[in-house]
């Protein structure tokens, strides 16, 4: 199974409710979708959202990145060569990390294909039933109380509420939201690097000396500020989890040398990949951190190769942040994994199992 070409297309999928963060406001996805080609007629399937405030990748970027650098490289090579093949990936040029995602997630898809597996038991196996959070985006107190107390009618045992807007109704708005599920649901906090150290401390300090109970804190400060992350992760009680500061297994060493955080975040459009994901998961067990997998802004195509992680890598990936198909209006993906609610499953189709995406468009070559 020789690859023959990589074509692409745009999907547009509008959200349930609009998606508010400290970062930005957005009211649909629009991803861009990679189709690998090969001469025994399979196709990869894989998908790259514009993060430009988190990763630095735009449509176009992603676009240029895959056509006139990663694509060049793969033309002619072997499906089943899959290492050379991650490597001509991840060697093809510096940063560009979503465009280095969509490839290999469609390389991983024909590798699947080609043994005739799912890609979970080629990456180790595991129980392909897995549960995931849901996000409640940063809005009025009572806005955000309906919307999860809404989450959990709807089974969400796990709610991780966008904050890192304003300190003092963060606080708030932590309070009511705790107080409205009682015990039906455990908070994450993803603050997304709209907080100080110093507020960060103090937020949570107060939280927890109110009697809130949380079980993470995502990214309270800025990406860079490592020293920031240790400072509050010295001074709460609270699990405090990076995101932003990791993207890759470098990083990964070094926060955990600095004793930054107890919880790294794993995201395949950070890492460039299933191929890091897997290193950093390794890294992460070796040290005895537990990780967490989440997404961007994505649908059921690049979130299925994550779910297929997180089955293989459950002895370290201990949480799901998986939401992005349940913030969908409508899921475009025919086949694959299957998204209901809260829980997640994995059918015995081989690699990712996608047979066909609605609503398409083609981009130009």
């Amino acid at each position: 199974m020789k690859i023959t070409d990589i074509t692409f297309g745009m999907l547009r999928v509008p959200l349930k409710t609009p998606f508010k963060t400290a970062l930005r406001t957005v009211d649909r996805v629009e991803d861009i979708v990679i189709m690998v080609h090969t001469d025994s007629g399979n196709i990869g399937y894989g998908e790259a959202p514009a993060t430009a405030v988190i990763t630095g990748d735009t449509h176009g970027s992603i676009v240029d990145a895959i056509r006139h650098y990663i694509s060049p490289r793969l033309i002619g090579e072997d499906v089943a060569n899959l290492n050379r093949l991650t490597q001509l990936i991840q060697g093809a040029m510096e940063k560009n990390t979503s465009a280095k995602a969509a490839v290999e997630i469609a390389i991983y898809d024909l590798f699947g294909q080609l043994y005739n597996a799912p890609l979970y038991k080629l990456l180790g196996g595991g129980d392909p039933v897995i549960t995931t959070d849901i996000t409640i985006s940063v809005d009025y107190i009572d806005k955000m109380v309906a919307d999860s107390m809404a989450a959990v009618e709807r089974g969400f045992e796990s709610l991780k509420i966008k904050v890192g807007k304003d300190i003092g109704v963060d606080i708030e708005r932590v309070k009511a939201i705790y107080a409205a599920v009682e015990d039906r649901a455990l908070l994450r906090l993803d603050a997304n690097q709209g907080w100080t150290a110093k507020q960060a401390v103090y937020a949570l300090q107060t939280l927890e000396d109110a009697g809130v109970r949380l079980e993470l804190v995502e990214q309270p400060v800025k990406a860079h500020d490592l020293e920031g992350m240790r400072y509050v992760t010295e001074r709460v009680h609270t699990p405090i989890m990076a995101d932003e500061s990791v993207f890759g297994p470098m990083e990964v060493v070094e926060l955990i040398r600095m004793r930054a955080a107890d919880i790294i975040n794993i995201k395949l459009m950070k890492t460039g990949g299933i191929s890091n994901a897997i290193r950093i998961a390794d890294i992460a067990a070796m040290h005895g951190i537990e990780c967490m997998i989440g997404c961007m802004l994505e649908t059921s195509i690049s979130v299925a190769a994550a779910v297929h992680v997180a089955v293989a890598k459950a002895d370290v990936i201990t949480k799901i942040d998986l939401d992005g198909p349940s913030l969908c209006l409508f899921n475009p993906v025919e086949g694959g994994v299957i998204f209901n609610e809260s829980e997640i499953t994995i059918t015995d189709a081989p690699g990712l199992g996608i047979r066909e995406i609605r609503g398409l468009e083609p981009l130009e070559a």
